[in-house]
């Protein structure tokens, strides 16, 4: 690798050690973020709760469940700016010692992202995705929202956004690390365009084609933005 020191010039083992901490850092600040958003959970349960109106649950524990996984998300939410951090932290050594100074931008840019992500799918995505699921009962049907399901349908659809909206990122990184090129990426668009229908189809809670598009095609989007960007910092 360059002057700086690349990921070549570390040993397996020193890779793995510096993987362990950073996993350990971020583990750590998503908990306690889990800590601080245990006490406004109730807040947060009602905020997440608002789209869907009234909701029932089957189970005994199912609200306390329901409780700890709102919490767990809420914290990893609030964690973002440590977890990147300590991302980019191990992503480091494979740039040059010129190209590290960019770290400094793609911190604040990578929550800046998260954080818009789960904004556009929450405002945007999700609500059109909910009236156009719940539109199929008509007027013979009455809809019957568990609070688990609904819960799980409302993470499936914000986080995803928010790690894919760092999609420009994390290819202009691998780029300047020469991992990849803007001649391979452009070589893999359709496959890109396959993978990410087929991504969708599978992590989104719902099977409907208006759905998984409204995912995969912000993420082909952000894939052809990537090709610019990284065509224009090569010129």
């Amino acid at each position: 690798m360059t002057a700086g020191g690349g990921v070549g010039d570390m040993p397996l083992t020193a890779h793995l050690s510096e993987l362990r901490k950073r996993l350990i850092f971020s583990i750590g600040a998503v908990l306690v973020g889990t800590a601080v958003s245990l006490f406004f959970i109730e807040n947060l349960i009602s905020f997440l709760m608002a789209p869907a109106g009234h909701l029932y649950f089957a189970r005994p524990a199912e609200v306390f469940v329901i409780y700890m996984k709102t919490a767990l998300i809420a914290g990893f939410i609030l964690a973002s700016p440590v977890v990147f951090f300590e991302f980019w932290r191990f992503v480091l050594p494979a740039m040059t010692d010129r190209e590290r100074t960019w770290t400094a931008v793609f911190v604040p840019l990578s929550v800046g992202l998260f954080l818009g992500g789960i904004g556009f799918s929450w405002f945007f995505i999700m609500p059109q995705s909910l009236h156009f699921l719940m539109g199929f009962g008509g007027d013979n049907f009455t809809p019957l929202l568990s609070m688990e399901n609904y819960l799980e349908f409302v993470i499936l659809m914000i986080l995803p956004f928010g790690l894919l909206f760092n999609l420009p990122l994390v290819l202009i990184a691998l780029s300047r690390a020469g991992l990849v090129s803007g001649r391979i990426l452009k070589k893999g668009r359709k496959f890109v365009i396959l993978g990410a229908f087929i991504l969708a189809a599978v992590i989104t809670p719902t099977p409907d084609i208006l759905t998984q598009s409204l995912l995969a095609l912000p993420a082909i989007f952000l894939y052809e933005l990537s090709l610019w960007i990284i065509g224009l910092w090569d010129k």
